[in-house]
């Protein structure tokens, strides 16, 4: 097994610099040892204007047979034919064997570190990368050449990809299903390469030689970070190096899309994909805390409603009163229904509170949750049980990761879309693409829009002066605001706005929650219309929660 590494240059900028970038010697032949077999560095020209380094891999046939992978498909996949334990090409073929190769002995390279010289690895030099035999099983994924090119001309490359004849001396009997390959690129740093041809080899062979477990995902991430998240054939490259393990592809992309998700918006993935409480539960006893809109975190430190004087504890033998978590989501259902809604989008679907109440009532046909966490999806999933509901139930639920500030094909054709405690954690100059890709491009006939009401906040009895309710919040409106806003958007899109507030009505501040159903109908009542939810004085709890 072989691979070469060449670059060009000058006196002023020696070819030979790929010495200290591959910590290898020109002047030298070293030798490594690997788990099945020996690696061999050595360099058949070294001079100012060319370099090229090769890797040889002479892989042990009876090591590869005693640690049982000699059929070169991993635990529990078929060999080609009946002796393929002891005649194989892992020994010939560039595969996984030759991936972890690389990172045996490359390592240091493809970490980008150069102690010595410090300044070449961020430099950009001409690359070349010759490998004379390489499997591309297409499976029906579209191999050979063409699957060559759709994996690494995406990532700068240019890719000359020829098949290699079965016999040369009978060109009748056709091609083989090997490729001899050459890559060249003068945009590529040479770190990046490597962790791309880590990935990407065992893609193309469709195998590994070693059983794939969880740890894979972390493998894969680790060494795409920067391109992965990006490719167009992402799935492609998830499912082919997990060895078509669905759990862990799922997993694979799930968090390649957070990661993509998060570089569009510029910010940290852990900023996007922190909507799930991680504290035990016991320190959240007493108040519901899981508000979340896929971009959130959760915060329980809101205590009892000053007005009522009281929390739910004072009195054992009282009627449990709703908090405010579970009115807003009563008022949220009371809209849908007036809207006439059957098939809902819950935008910011946090951990599906609001579409198990919607499960609950028949009428509601088809609801989609999308939320741009992850974690919080498979909170949902596991709060839902979807895996346990019946097939008719379970059919009815689609959970679905998406950022709301960006148009989604998904989210077109719904009756209606929830946006429950969403927009005020956003910052304001995003708030118009979340605009335009909920009322817009996907445009439902009913938006349900909630968000806090700022000027219900001295009410919260140990809410400091001039703190929002939730360490994530942007903003936070009051009633004008609020209803400003909510006629702007009605204005710009063709909808009506009616505002309802949610919870307990103080006659000064009023209520702790707002709420605007826009309709697209003429019969919806005209902007700035307040109608009453509930007349409720119960004490509202766990101000910020779904």
């Amino acid at each position: 097994m072989f691979m070469s590494i060449s670059t060009t240059g000058s006196a002023e900028s020696p070819a030979t610099d790929l010495g200290f970038l591959l910590h290898k010697h020109p002047g030298k032949v070293q030798r490594f040892t690997t788990s099945h077999g020996e690696a061999h560095v050595f360099y058949p020209e070294a001079g100012d204007e060319v370099c090229t380094a090769a890797l040889l891999l002479d892989i042990d046939p009876i090591a590869l047979v005693r640690k049982g992978r000699g059929n070169g498909r991993g635990r529990g996949g078929s060999p080609d034919f009946a002796l393929s334990q002891y005649v194989n090409d892992r020994p010939y073929a560039a595969s996984s064997l030759l991936a972890v190769a690389l990172r045996t002995v490359f390592r240091s390279a493809m970490k980008g570190d150069c102690q010595r010289r410090p300044e070449l690895p961020g430099q950009v030099r001409p690359l070349r990368i010759e490998l004379p035999a390489v499997p591309a099983n297409g499976a029906g994924e579209g191999g050979g050449p063409a699957m060559v090119a759709r994996l690494f001309e995406p990532l700068g490359w240019r890719v000359g990809a020829t098949a290699i004849p079965l016999d040369e001396d009978f060109p009748e009997w056709g091609e083989s299903r090997y490729l001899r390959v050459v890559l060249a690129s003068d945009t590529v740093r040479l770190a990046d390469a490597l962790q791309q041809l880590y990935v990407l080899l065992p893609v193309l062979d469709g195998a590994k030689h070693y059983w794939v477990a969880p740890d894979e995902v972390d493998k894969l991430l680790a060494a795409g970070e920067g391109w992965l998240a990006a490719h167009p054939e992402r799935a492609l490259i998830a499912r082919r190096y997990l060895s078509r393990r669905w759990s862990l592809t799922r997993a694979a992309m799930e968090r390649l899309e957070l990661a993509r998700l998060a570089e569009a918006d510029d910010r940290e993935v852990e900023e996007i994909d922190n909507a799930v409480d991680d504290r035990p539960d016991d320190e959240n006893s007493g108040y519901e805390t899981t508000e979340t809109d896929g971009t959130t975190g959760t915060d329980g430190t809101i205590g009892t409603d000053r007005t009522a004087g009281t929390t739910e504890a004072t009195d054992a033998h009282a009627p449990r009163q709703p908090s405010l978590a579970e009115q807003r989501r009563t008022a949220i259902l009371a809209a849908l229904r007036d809207s006439g809604a059957a098939r809902v989008a819950d935008l910011g679907c946090g951990q599906g509170e609001l579409i198990g109440e919607l499960l609950k009532d028949a009428r509601f046909t088809e609801i989609l949750g999308v939320d741009v966490s992850a974690r919080a999806l498979q909170a949902a999933n596991r709060k839902l049980r979807l895996a346990r509901l019946p097939e008719r139930q379970a059919a009815r639920v689609t959970l679905a990761q998406g950022a709301l500030t960006y148009t989604d094909a998904r989210l077109k054709g719904y009756d209606a879309a929830v946006l429950c405690e969403v927009i005020e954690h956003l910052d304001l100059p995003r708030l118009p693409a979340l605009e335009y890709a909920v009322f817009g491009a996907a445009r439902p006939r009913a938006v349900v829009v909630t968000t806090p009401n700022v000027e219900y906040n001295v009410r919260w009895e140990s809410l400091p002066a001039g703190r929002a309710r939730h360490a994530d919040h942007r903003f936070e409106w009051s009633r004008a605001e609020f209803e400003a806003w909510a006629g702007k958007v009605a204005a710009a899109y063709g909808y009506a706005v009616e505002l309802r507030p949610v919870g307990p009505e103080d006659p000064e501040v009023g209520p702790p929650t707002q709420l605007a159903l826009f309709r697209t109908d003429t019969s919806t009542p005209v902007t700035g219309t307040r109608t009453p939810v509930s007349d409720t004085t119960t004490t509202p709890e766990g101000g910020e929660t779904r």
